[in-house]
């Protein structure tokens, strides 16, 4: 199978390029001259602006809604199946049931370019399938920084001896999702011929204060912690918990 693969510099891009590699790859970032769609069999469209506190409007229209709408279109008018990266940031802050089914209340700029591109292409004419990853950590994520899962920039601090946390971590739990779980999804769905959107996470919940106390006590690092910095308190999800119901039972996706 001949598949293009979108952002594969990223983090969640080059695990799947190394899962994918015993199939014909080619692969795009941003900035690379046009892809082409020729003898393409399939698209993962991971390329975006990932940053959940990005608020350049431009840049996120741009690169996250424009370049989507243009790459959903050519793959519907060359009758292509894609895959979409996209966000359960989607679901706004106050959300609890975690539902695909459940209004958006997108509340930041990069969760609402998210919902836009869900919201042109939910009823598309030919595959187009949207999966909404949870907290999702693993292998490369060095290149993330302040944007990396508690897993990885927890044992980062802990080399330095110290773990900060956000005060109130015990409250905060996340659905976190080993980049492992998304790729295997994404490969189930080649066979899927079916649009749509589906959560992608464990269907658990932990708190970011637990991350930090199992890596702490490994490590011996200290736990400090910190306020919350402003810009992130307006749209911060405190609380995320992948309702998996579609995923497995729909389409009979057990993971």
């Amino acid at each position: 199978m001949h598949i293009l693969i979108t952002g594969y510099k990223g983090f969640i891009g080059q695990n799947m390029v190394e899962a994918l590699a015993d199939h014909d790859l080619s692969l795009y970032e941003w900035g690379d001259k046009d892809y082409s769609l020729d003898g393409v069999d399939h698209v993962i469209h991971l390329g975006a602006i990932s940053s959940t506190a990005c608020t350049d409007i431009e840049k996120l229209q741009a690169q996250n809604v424009m370049f989507s709408y243009d790459l959903i279109d050519r793959c519907i008018e060359s009758k292509i199946p894609i895959q979409m990266a996209s966000s359960a940031s989607v679901y706004g802050k106050d959300n609890v049931t975690f539902k695909e089914t459940d209004i958006a209340m997108p509340s930041t700029p990069y969760a609402y370019s998210k919902y836009l591109v869900e919201t042109k292409y939910k009823s598309a004419s030919s595959t187009v399938q949207f999966f909404r990853y949870f907290n999702v950590y693993g292998k490369y994520e060095d290149h993330k920084g302040e944007q990396a899962s508690p897993y990885h920039k927890f044992r980062k601090q802990a080399e330095q001896g110290v773990i900060s946390i956000f005060e109130g971590s015990s409250r905060f739990c996340r659905d976190f999702v080993p980049v492992e779980t998304v790729i295997e999804v994404h490969k189930r769905f080649f066979d899927i011929a079916e649009s749509g959107i589906w959560n992608v996470g464990t269907g658990k919940t932990r708190s970011f204060e637990d991350v930090a106390r199992e890596i702490a006590s490994e490590t011996g690092a200290e736990i400090v912690e910190m306020p919350m910095p402003s810009n992130l308190q307006s749209g911060y999800q405190k609380y995320t918990k992948a309702d998996l119901t579609k995923l497995i039972k729909h389409n009979n996706v057990g993971l």
